[in-house]
């Protein structure tokens, strides 16, 4: 099944735009939707912060209001993870994009189809985007994306390259 379309939390969005690697998002999906809460903490006001200045300029966000949904609301999230994650549970099959950990089990939990920005870069080289899913996760942990080095190598694995002869510490 293609995806075409998710919902995207604000930590994938910013490390996507401060790793410069942004222009993959209208590439890899039709549908980019973008809640409220999700904005706001992006956007916030702060004009010198490079990310909230890009998302502003871009033509691909698609800005919605969401009603929290209370089997998300009992699990105390933040604003922004729990509009994603109830937006996709109300608009299933969208794909969710976030990484914050109590959120995936979340999505998990509820049945919610997630990624991870990680995953976001294997899918990008999959669909001949990308050369190099090392070199990108390199600028994202740069931008300032925590990334284990053994999610690294699953994702050098699923990328097909050659994850033993690679450091990334």
């Amino acid at each position: 099944m293609q995806i075409d379309a998710v919902v995207i939390n604000a930590s994938p969005l910013i490390t996507l735009f401060r790793s410069g690697q942004a222009d993959l998002l209208p590439q890899l999906f039709k549908r980019i939707v973008v809640p409220q809460a999700v904005w706001q903490e992006v956007v916030q006001d702060d004009w010198d912060d490079p990310p909230a200045r890009e998302l502003r300029q871009q033509s691909w966000p698609v800005l919605e209001s969401v009603d929290i949904s209370p089997r998300v609301a009992a699990w105390s999230l933040g604003a922004g993870e729990s509009a994603v994650l109830s937006y996709a549970l109300a608009h299933p099959p969208l794909r969710a994009v976030i990484d914050d950990m109590d959120a995936r089990r979340c999505a998990q939990t509820l049945g919610i189809s997630i990624f991870g920005t990680g995953g976001l870069l294997v899918l990008a080289k999959r669909r001949g985007l990308l050369r190099s899913v090392g070199e990108a996760i390199t600028k994202l942990r740069s931008a300032g994306l925590w990334l284990s080095d053994e999610l690294v190598q699953i994702l050098l694995v699923q990328a097909g390259e050659n994850a033993s002869n690679t450091d990334f510490r």
